[in-house]
């Protein structure tokens, strides 16, 4: 005969509902950097990379005085104190790119020069070829370009010894462009989070599979180590765990051993088969549960062993709100990666909008402008914790601080737009 499961225990003291900011803050307080290593990396190798020391441009760039422009390159002084009559140059050679002009250029002569060869001494100043009048010997200007014209000089853009990026940096596709500019080959990262990652309930199947009575797919996993992945995240995935005391409290000895950090979907709410805090209890400890915000109420916090725990709630809105606002800043930290926040902008309420009495809410909805080109924000028609649709449709938050007095159309309102995270 099968033991009857354990029951979760109750909280004994229950815990005051958390603002988003007082969340956010223990949190971070509660975390370091974790990744202490450093990694050596070749330039294919670091999309999404997040740097571990400054990397510092050893040479300038351009690394030479160079042309900006096909034409034709002289010494500015040889055009004298007056300009009434075209200019002539004697022309004495050429310079292209990787092919310089060798020698000097004397007074009264000039060289042929192709966009990025680099300027002979004796030049300052490059006439576009469109400017000249030019045969096999001489070359006339018809019309003078200003001194010092069309010219890059050597280190206007980066100058050596110059920082290219800091320490905390996650380097994106132009990041990785400029270090080949530079010709660094390879930088020093930290090396990748592990995050485990799994979801708690008896009803998820997975995509594919064939769906019994009351059971549904899984979601979350899939949404989430996709935003995990574009953190630069290792994820590992424990998959799906039923609501099985034992199995639940085996997956999170498994997650705790292979990674860094330990998210859960699921079983951090108030039902009879939700064990979350029970196992968080016997295995680390609870730093909180419960955030005043709307979707995801019941966010959990805490320690397991040896991984930081966040326990998102299972409605997909609200493990993907709470992961987003409360998880992606603690991770960031832990990666020892700049923490930017995202974007957010005033708009109109383009129509009446019902405020939570208790909560801070981020309703799904979408950016337009209005005929004077203002922007106007709209709620999305579905707003359920479970309607990952809704988001599909929207382009932001609309942050809607708690109040009694609800949000009439016109007012303005603060919206967080989606960044490349969400999308």
């Amino acid at each position: 005969m099968d033991k009857p499961q354990a029951k979760p225990q109750a909280a004994t003291n229950p815990q005051p509902l958390l603002s988003l900011e007082q969340a956010r803050a223990h949190m971070l307080a509660a975390v370091n950097c974790e990744l202490i290593n450093v990694d050596s990396v070749p330039l294919a190798d670091l999309p999404g990379r997040i740097l571990a020391t400054d990397v510092v441009s050893s040479l300038n760039a351009p690394p030479a005085d160079n042309s900006a422009m096909d034409g034709y390159a002289f010494n500015y002084a040889a055009l004298g104190p007056s300009l009434d009559k075209p200019a002539e140059f004697i022309l004495v050679g050429k310079a292209l790119a990787g092919e310089p002009f060798v020698g000097s250029v004397q007074v009264g002569q000039c060289i042929r020069i192709m966009t990025g060869a680099e300027l002979p001494k004796g030049c300052d100043t490059v006439v576009m070829q469109e400017n000249v009048a030019a045969d096999a010997a001489t070359v006339r200007l018809e019309k003078a370009p200003k001194a010092q014209a069309n010219v890059r000089y050597a280190g206007e853009d980066i100058k050596k010894g110059e920082t290219l990026f800091s320490a905390g940096h996650r380097l994106g596709p132009v990041d990785i462009g400029l270090l080949a500019t530079m010709g660094i080959a390879e930088v020093a990262v930290r090396p990748r989070l592990r995050v485990a990652l799994f979801a708690n309930g008896s009803e998820l199947r997975a995509p594919g599979e064939e769906l019994g009575a009351g059971e549904i797919y899984d979601s979350n996993r899939y949404f989430l180590g996709a935003m995990l992945r574009r953190l630069g995240c290792e994820v590992v995935d424990v998959g799906v765990i039923a609501d099985d005391l034992e199995q639940l409290r085996a997956a999170y000895r498994e997650a705790d051993a292979a990674a860094d950090v330990v998210i859960t979907c699921g079983g951090a709410s108030v039902g009879e088969a939700d064990y979350t805090r029970q196992i968080l209890a016997e295995q680390g400890d609870v730093g909180f549960w419960k955030v005043a915000i709307k979707p995801g109420k019941p966010f959990m916090f805490g320690h397991l062993a040896n991984a930081t725990f966040f326990g998102l709630p299972g409605n997909p809105m609200s493990a993907l709100v709470t992961f987003y606002q409360l998880v992606l800043p603690v991770l960031e930290k832990m990666q020892g990666a700049e923490i930017a926040p995202a974007l957010t902008l005033v708009a109109r309420a383009g129509c009446d909008i019902r405020r939570n009495r208790n909560r801070l809410e981020f309703l799904r909805a979408r950016l337009t402008r209005d005929d004077s080109g203002e922007l106007l924000v709209t709620p999305d028609k579905q707003q359920s914790s479970g309607a990952l649709s809704s988001f599909a449709r929207s382009d932001c938050f609309i942050l809607l601080e708690a109040g009694e007095q609800d949000l009439k159309q016109g007012e303005r309102v603060g919206v967080q737009v989606f960044d490349a995270i969400l999308r």
